[in-house]
């Protein structure tokens, strides 16, 4: 099973979601990077469960230690581990499951895989395993703002048929999206797409949507030709992430309705380099980073986990009608912006360190 993220910045992730807990280790992490158990934390909370009225009621801290690595706020160069505990896990909640695959989850293809899987939760398919993602892209964050003063914000950009308008990439920052539990900066939009999530909820059903991110101050020149271009790793990156299913860069799928000649980026003096006037290129230009703000969406299933009933067979093959009892999220956007960012966060750590290798 894959779970390591990167070539030169390596995370590994490791746990269940109703095992005794979740963690990640993290080699390659350059030495003397100042770096605190708060930092890590922060991001944590706002990916943590049970934070208002729109998410599962499964109630964690998401409390991070710092097990090596670090020493005095400091980082050593050798590997960092992180361990965060799992406090509120009902295995008993997935029992009646045990020959049940729940459509759309991955109860039947791990099976197939492995001949065996998580009795609960869905194990390492679960979105508990994304906490661990969080604290280690913390780390990568704090990496990057310290290297070159890079700033990573997501926000949801729309849920159901609500769409945000777009905030302006420049400006947008964690404040105003954390400003309303949606985490969408337009408060008439995010008041109507609380009372959407709400009726899903209500009616035990779930929602999808989207979540826009904006890197600011990538410098010129990050990602790699061909096989490893920026806009490669991102979507590798994100994709990576439990519910994922679609993912757009700059103009995106909008883009092929557009001319070339309105759709190039002409070229312009800023500062002491080159810029660009648009930026319908997403601030990737031939796979590498060109300098402007590297812009992306990410698009979200509806949570598979409901609370209707599921006319669906068990794993012989016999009718049967599933009734899910387990504790989730009737839309998971809220919640994954922190993990958007996070993920943002490992893969540029990992292309700034590839790049500085080169001398």
């Amino acid at each position: 099973m894959s779970s390591t993220f990167g070539s030169v910045f390596r995370v590994t992730t490791f746990g269940e979601s109703h095992g005794q807990g979740i963690g990640a280790v993290i080699d390659g992490c350059p030495p003397r990077l100042p770096l605190s158990t708060a930092e890590i934390q922060q991001q944590l909370d706002r990916r943590r469960p049970g934070q208002s009225h729109l998410t599962t009621p499964r109630k964690e801290s998401d409390t991070v230690s710092i097990l090596s690595g670090v020493e005095n706020d400091v980082t050593l160069g050798t590997p960092i581990g992180l361990f965060i505990p799992n406090s509120d896990q009902y295995p008993k909640d997935y029992g009646h499951l045990g020959n049940i695959p729940r459509p759309s989850h991955a109860d039947y293809t791990y099976q197939q895989k492995y001949g065996i899987r998580a009795s609960s939760g869905g194990g390492r398919s679960s979105a508990r395993e994304t906490a661990a993602r969080v604290a280690a892209g913390a780390v990568a964050e704090a990496l990057l703002k310290s290297a070159h003063g890079i700033e990573i914000v997501a926000w949801v950009a729309s849920v159901g048929d609500y769409e945000t308008p777009s905030p302006d990439p420049l400006e947008i920052n964690r404040a105003a999206v954390d400003a309303l539990p949606v985490r969408c900066p337009d408060p008439a939009t995010a008041a109507a797409i609380e009372q959407d999530i709400l009726a899903a909820k209500e009616d035990g059903d779930s929602l999808g949507g989207t979540i826009g991110c904006v890197c600011r101050h990538v410098p010129a020149g990050l990602g790699e030709p061909v096989f490893e271009k920026m806009e490669a790793v991102l979507a590798g990156a994100m994709l990576s992430i439990p519910a994922t299913k679609g993912f757009e860069i700059g103009s995106g799928f909008a883009g092929t309705r557009m001319r070339g000649s309105r759709h190039n980026d002409p070229f312009v003096k800023k500062n002491s380099g080159l810029g660009t006037i648009t930026n319908y290129s997403g601030g990737v230009q031939g796979g590498i980073s060109n300098g402007e703000p590297i812009l992306f969406k990410v698009a979200f299933k509806p949570v598979a986990t409901i609370g209707k009933p599921q006319d669906t067979v068990d794993f012989d093959g016999n009718q049967v009608t599933l009734e899910a009892r387990g504790r989730h999220d009737p839309c998971v956007l809220p919640r994954a912006v922190p993990i958007v960012e996070s993920m943002a966060a490992l893969a540029l750590a990992d292309l700034a360190l590839r790049q500085r290798a080169r001398g």
